[in-house]
Formats: C-alpha cells, structure tokens, sequence
C-alpha cells in the first residue's frame, strides 16, 4: 500500500485529489496538510511513502519548495511529487533543485496522476511529458534563471501593478522592489516592464496571462 500525504492550501483541490486517489486500489491518504509547514509536520509525524505538494500557499507562509527540501533531508525521507498549476521553468528548476522526484500540472488526468505516484514512490523520477522536455530544452541551451522572488516581483508586474502596489503586497520596501527589477532587466537583457514581461513569457520563465 501507498501511503499518501496532500499539501495543498485549497479544501476542494485536497478533496478532489482524495476522491481521484481513493479509486486505486493500492492508495491511501494518510493526512491532509493546508499549509507547508504542517506538511513538513506531517511528513515527519505519518511517515508517507509520497507527498503531493503543491508550490504556493496563502501569503506569509513557507514556500512548496522550501517544504520540498525539509522533508527530503529527514531520515527515510518520502519522495515529493509536486503538482501544481505553475509551470515556468523557475518553478520547475527550483522544486527539482529542492529534491522533488516529480512535477506534475494539475490538469493532468486521473491515470497519469496514478502513474506518477506510483513511479514517485518507487523512487524514479515522475516527469510529466511537457516538463521533461522543458527540462531537457534548458540543459541543451541554459538560459538566465530568475529567483523566486524575482519572478513574483515579474508576475505582478506583468498583473499591471506599480512598484507601491508590488511592495505592499510582497512586504518588500519600494528599494528592494526596484532592485529586483534592476537585477530582472540585467538578466533578460530588456530596459522596461513591458520587454521584461514579454521576454520571460516567451522564454518559459513567467506564465502565459
């Protein structure tokens, strides 16, 4: 048998992935987690074979791949299977950096979330298709990566924000803000939001709006 821990912060995407999980017969969600810190808990406590840990949870919190490295370094760690709706390739770099066996969209379907689970938990890596191939792209032709919260900072720009607004929704002093987009600029090589926005979709590193 399986066992299964959930991390994710949204009730009706953690009771949906039970109802699809609990169909297979070698499956069994030992816990549910809304935040990452109680996954890392949990991981410890349950002792899963897998955790299916989503990337983002509510504003304040740990990060999906912070938990992802702390519950890869306990002893007989469980493997980590990301899934989540975020598929740029600094998420995917940093959650496989982090120690994620396998990165997965939730728009997946049912037997190939099985399938992923089951490779995660024999411990082999579960890539979905689209990811794998983005990996490989990014190891045949590297290309500057943003940091997380460089990429935050990018999302909201790309949402239409100002720089006040970015600062107080991130915590961040409007410095610190302008620094990230110096910094942003530099590495995709562009002198404004809008180059910066269109220049990180393009290459993977932000999400298509």
């Amino acid at each position: 048998m399986i066992r299964l821990l959930l991390a994710d912060d949204h009730p009706v995407v953690r009771a949906g992935l039970r109802a699809v999980l609990a169909a297979e017969p070698d499956f069994a969600v030992v816990g549910e987690a809304d935040t990452a810190e109680r996954a890392v808990e949990l991981a410890r406590r349950l002792e899963p074979d897998v955790v299916l840990m989503d990337l983002r949870f509510g504003p304040g919190g740990m990060h999906g791949n912070e938990a992802t490295a702390a519950i890869a370094a306990l002893p007989d760690a469980p493997h980590v299977l990301v899934l989540t709706t975020y598929d740029t390739d600094a998420d995917i770099l940093a959650a496989v950096e982090s120690g994620a066996l396998g990165y997965l969209l939730k728009d997946a379907p049912p037997e190939d979330l099985a399938a992923a689970v089951r490779t995660a938990a024999a411990g082999e890596s579960a890539l979905a298709p689209r990811i794998a191939g983005r990996l490989m792209s990014r190891l045949r032709d590297p290309l500057p990566t943003l940091s997380r919260r460089e990429t935050e900072v990018l999302e909201l720009v790309a949402d239409g924000l100002s720089n006040q607004q970015i600062s107080k929704a991130l915590f961040l002093s409007q410095a610190t803000v302008k620094s990230h987009l110096v910094h942003i600029y530099a590495k995709l090589a562009v002198d404004s939001r809008t180059a910066a926005v269109a220049t990180a979709t393009t290459r993977g590193l932000l999400r298509r709006r």
